[in-house]
């Protein structure tokens, strides 16, 4: 099993998503209308909304696409119809799931989840049974950099918690609130910010063989594939091998 998968599994959902332009940008503007309907169109004084933009942009959301989505959100247009519903259960091998969805369809998007988990021999749970298995934590992920000490430094400078790295590939920790504001400092010192988002870290990594993890990335997919769903969190450690097969 490899530490490395800790957040090398976030970059397998970048890579995996990226083939789905189109309805990747479609999530990520939808994500922040609702923001701008619930907080106002502001980045710098709603929190959610900048976490939202700074997601956005990591993945390549063009400016104009971020700009509309605010402005329909914070006019009163296509964030108001819908609202945010989260569901817990258990994947492949034990894992512990969290879905988070926006939907304007509650029943839709229910059946349509629990139809996932139980196609994938997998069953959902109740509220909090599974959440407690994880922090939520602001993410920044950079890679390619020259000098560790110096990265460290700009990081804790900018109000992170904390920063760790394997194989050149680092991960910044933050808390949700002070995401945007790490990501933009880190950016103004010179770094170049692969993925910024408010993500569910587990407190403890399970482990799992190499064909459970198989089934957790195909759910993954699966359930990332559905229109609603915006996030998947599972707390298992997906080896190196099984990664390097995707």
């Amino acid at each position: 099993m490899s530490g490395h998968s800790k957040w090398s599994t976030i970059k397998h959902k970048k890579a995996a998503t990226d083939k789905k332009r189109g309805k990747l940008f479609s999530k990520l503007a939808r994500a922040i209308m609702v923001a701008a309907k619930e907080g106002g169109g502001d980045p710098d004084t709603n929190a959610a909304l900048g976490n939202a933009v700074a997601k956005a942009k990591s993945y390549s959301l063009p400016k104009e696409n971020i700009e509309r989505a605010i402005q329909k959100g914070a006019g009163g247009g296509e964030g108001a119809a819908y609202e945010t519903v989260v569901y817990e259960g258990f994947g492949p091998g034990g894992a512990a799931f969290v879905v988070e969805a926006l939907t304007d369809n509650r029943n839709r998007t229910a059946a349509n989840i629990r139809s996932i988990f139980t196609k994938a021999g997998s069953s959902l749970g109740a509220p909090g049974s599974v959440a407690w298995k994880f922090d939520r934590k602001g993410v920044l992920l950079i890679d390619g950099v020259a000098d560790e000490d110096e990265l460290l430094l700009a990081a804790a400078d900018a109000g992170a918690e904390d920063a760790e790295g394997e194989d050149g590939v680092y991960r910044v920790t933050t808390e949700p609130t002070d995401l945007a504001a790490v990501r933009d400092a880190l950016e103004a010192a010179g770094y170049r910010i692969d993925s910024a988002e408010l993500t569910l870290l587990p407190k403890q990594l399970a482990a799992i063989d190499d064909e459970g993890a198989r089934k957790v990335l195909k759910m993954v997919d699966v359930l990332d594939d559905d229109d609603d769903v915006q996030e998947v969190f599972f707390d298992v450690e997906i080896p190196a091998a099984v990664l390097a097969e995707q």
